[in-house]
């Protein structure tokens, strides 16, 4: 039978937040020719964050919808099904809370590949040499979650330097940050000189200003998105590189 005209070298599925605008258009700018990308919505209501309490029902909204989306993207058949949303494993337990939910989805769909931050961000780190050492955060969340995410970089193996928390006040307005406060926030991170700052919440644009950013702050800037989706290539076994998405798709 003839494969996919389209994605005949892969096609990923892909599940995020029905409020999310980016995740979409920054994967489709790096997908190689011959992959295609599917795009299955997990519904969540748009409704203020407030503090902590906010954010654990935001996450449990997301993993109370995540199965449903992930059934519809599964019925076109991909290769595997990338995760474009990072808050969750954060919120729930990091590494631990991420096969949780690959044993859980396996359980009721049969094997799959699942592409998740909580494997990608380490693997990008390992890629750009980075094997222990002090990284700092951008993240468009409250700074209720500054907890959540020590917990996570230090289950990875680092230190915590510091992270700055960029206050959307509803997971749609994580959109609509300024790409100059992102800028500000990205120069007051590197005057600590971490060995790498890293870009949390998959609804914050950064693919792009992520490669700019490593070429005026000098160290490795890396962008959730561009991790996980860098990830799913390498898991496929493309080799593709692409320029504009910073050191990671390029050299790696």
């Amino acid at each position: 039978m003839p494969g996919d005209p389209l994605g005949y070298r892969a096609k990923f599925g892909v599940v995020t937040p029905s409020v999310n605008t980016v995740v979409q258009p920054e994967y489709d700018a790096m997908r190689p020719y011959g992959v295609t990308n599917h795009v299955a919505r997990i519904h969540i209501p748009e409704k203020p964050i407030d503090g902590d309490s906010g954010f654990q029902e935001l996450v449990r909204a997301i993993d109370g919808a995540l199965d449903d989306a992930v059934e519809r993207v599964l019925s076109c058949a991909p290769d595997c099904v990338l995760m474009g949303v990072s808050i969750e494993a954060v919120y729930q337990g990091g590494v631990s809370a991420a096969r949780a939910i690959e044993k859980r989805l396996a359980e009721r769909f049969g094997p799959l590949t699942l592409i998740h931050a909580a494997d990608a961000l380490p693997a990008a780190l390992a890629a750009l040499g980075i094997d222990g050492g002090e990284v700092s955060l951008v993240t468009p969340y409250m700074p209720d979650a500054d907890g959540h995410l020590r917990g996570f970089v230090e289950e990875l193996g680092y230190d915590y330097r510091r992270a700055i928390h960029l206050r959307a006040p509803t997971p749609l307005q994580i959109s609509h940050i300024p790409e100059a406060d992102v800028r500000t926030a990205l120069t007051d991170l590197a005057r600590d000189r971490p060995r790498a700052i890293i870009q949390f919440g998959a609804n914050l644009s950064m693919a792009r200003l992520a490669d700019e950013a490593e070429r005026w702050l000098g160290l490795p800037v890396i962008a959730v998105n561009t991790a996980t989706y860098w990830h799913a290539l390498r898991r496929a076994g493309l080799p593709d590189r692409r320029e504009g998405f910073g050191s990671l798709l390029l050299h790696h």
